[in-house]
């Protein structure tokens, strides 16, 4: 079976998880607890950067890459156009979301988890201890963006990104108001990269993430509940609901907590 290591709220390793299942691939998701279990990936893969996706005795880490060889390994349902223009237009996008969904999201998220100590310890990973989560609860507000001015997440740097991605999701609205995907009559990795990378913003209501309940079609304050934004979020709802099996479909496996998956060597 393939195996994807993986983050649960990392955006690429959602790309991935959509894309997977857009194929109807069967999968096992490993998780991998931050720090140690990152160790475990290097020694997979040679970088410590997820998501990975191993089948077999091949390693292949990034996300476009695991895309392209999916597509290339497994042909049914392709998410490459084979005309030119369309395919032209599917990769650049996807490139710019990368560049731009994928990495303003998490800038303009720590605005949310500064804002809102309930949301912190809610964003943590399931397996996390009680008194760590309400440790992090209580780090003042004040202290968490002084923090993250260190860590590229200023006001400045928030304010700058927030811009950024509703101009992305105005132009993305504009789009899709009279086509049902970004590049043709078919869903392309455009589509599913576009809709993976968004789920900082605001969380898909379905049971499609590992995460409490309670912040299930949540997100962003001024981006999710934004009704400018509407048109786009409803559509990457409609292609979850259409595309994204449901939780629970995939065993799940933590590494870097004293367990391993039972087929982590590489051959």
């Amino acid at each position: 079976m393939l195996e994807l290591y993986q983050f649960e709220l990392s955006q690429y390793s959602e790309k991935v998880r959509l894309i997977l299942d857009y194929k109807g691939l069967e999968y096992r998701k490993v998780e991998v607890t931050p720090g140690v279990g990152q160790i475990e990936v290097y020694q997979l893969s040679g970088q410590s950067q997820v998501p990975i996706l191993k089948d077999g005795s091949t390693v292949i880490a990034d996300s476009t890459k695991i895309a392209k060889y999916l597509d290339q390994k497994y042909p049914d349902r392709p998410i490459l156009p084979t005309d030119p223009t369309q395919r032209g237009l599917c990769l650049m996008m996807e490139e710019w979301a990368d560049e731009s969904i994928g990495t303003k999201s998490r800038v303009v998220l720590f605005q949310g988890i500064s804002q809102d100590q309930s949301f912190r310890s809610a964003l943590l990973p399931p397996s996390t201890p009680d008194f760590l989560k309400n440790l992090i609860e209580a780090v003042p507000s004040d202290l968490l963006r002084t923090l993250g001015s260190g860590l590229g997440a200023s006001p400045d740097a928030v304010k700058s990104a927030e811009d950024a991605i509703k101009q992305d999701l105005e132009a993305l609205c504009l789009i899709l108001q009279d086509r049902p995907y970004l590049t043709g009559n078919q869903p392309t990795l455009a589509d599913l990269a576009v809709a993976g990378l968004s789920i900082l913003l605001k969380f898909p209501a379905g049971p499609y993430l590992n995460i409490p309940e309670k912040l299930r079609g949540k997100g962003v304050i001024g981006i999710a509940d934004n009704p400018l934004y509407e048109p786009f979020f409803t559509w990457r709802d409609r292609l979850y609901t259409e595309f994204r099996k449901p939780l629970p479909y995939t065993a799940t496996t933590p590494i870097g907590t004293g367990q391993k998956p039972t087929s982590i060597e590489i051959e």
